[in-house]
């Protein structure tokens, strides 16, 4: 992938095995986002493909939910929270009929699963940032997709969404389903998730948290700007120490 005609992403080999939560991880500017984007088409490759159970996206996006990050959204923009979270049932009905009793239904237990019920009838505009990314998973709640693509919704979130998007990536890791994660937080990598991507513009390595998440690997992706923490456990926990600019 190019903008402009300057590379930011290349030599990008790498499979998901199907029913696994996968952490992306990289510094700023390894181009995590733009993978995604580019694998759900948002962004043109300029060499090589992306299938999804070994199709094009085109032809499996409807089994396909992406959560963008926050700061990519309009939220001034005049709907309630009920209306946004009914929006994942349209890849299911189409846009010519309209939300019936059961799409309903579904919104309001997304929306009580996450804890926003209450606010169903808000203004999208007057939410705090924690309840707006829970919108946005009460969204892919309804949507009940197969794979789910999330960039940064831990980034900025209070305790109790946080709780909330924990407590979703493991009913999806029990209902058998793939989701694949921008993450930028190192010490929880190994908490929240069972496979991990390391991503410098380049894949560095992908595979098993157990197996690919270790010092050696994250210096290479991080350019040796990484050190190491002792929990009390006396196990070791990865922290940027300065993150590089690329």
């Amino acid at each position: 992938v190019a903008y402009q005609e300057k590379p930011v992403l290349w030599d990008i080999d790498m499979s998901v095995p199907p029913g696994v939560l996968m952490a992306i991880v990289g510094p700023n500017g390894a181009g995590k986002t733009t993978l995604i984007k580019a694998i759900l088409g948002l962004v043109r490759s300029t060499s090589g493909q992306m299938l999804i159970y070994g199709k094009p996206y085109q032809q499996q996006r409807h089994i396909v939910s992406y959560v963008p990050q926050r700061g990519s959204v309009d939220w001034d923009f005049p709907t309630t929270v009920k209306d946004v979270v009914i929006m994942g049932r349209y890849g299911a009905l189409g846009w010519l009929r309209r939300p019936g009793k059961q799409e309903k239904k579904l919104a309001s237990e997304a929306m009580e699963k996450v804890g926003i019920l209450n606010l169903e009838n808000r203004q999208i505009s007057q939410l705090s940032g924690g309840q707006q990314q829970r919108v946005f998973l009460a969204r892919a709640l309804t949507q009940d997709a197969q794979i789910y693509f999330m960039d940064e919704p831990f980034q900025g979130v209070d305790a109790t969404t946080e709780r909330a998007i924990v407590s979703l990536l493991q009913q999806f890791r029990q209902e058998g389903k793939t989701v694949v994660v921008v993450h930028h937080d190192l010490q929880t990598v190994s908490d929240y998730f069972d496979w991990v991507t390391l991503l410098n513009v380049r894949r560095i390595a992908s595979g098993p948290v157990d197996a690919i998440f270790n010092e050696s690997n994250l210096r290479q992706t991080y350019g040796g700007r990484i050190g190491f923490l002792k929990t009390e456990q006396e196990m070791s926990k990865p922290q940027v120490l300065t993150e590089p600019t690329l």
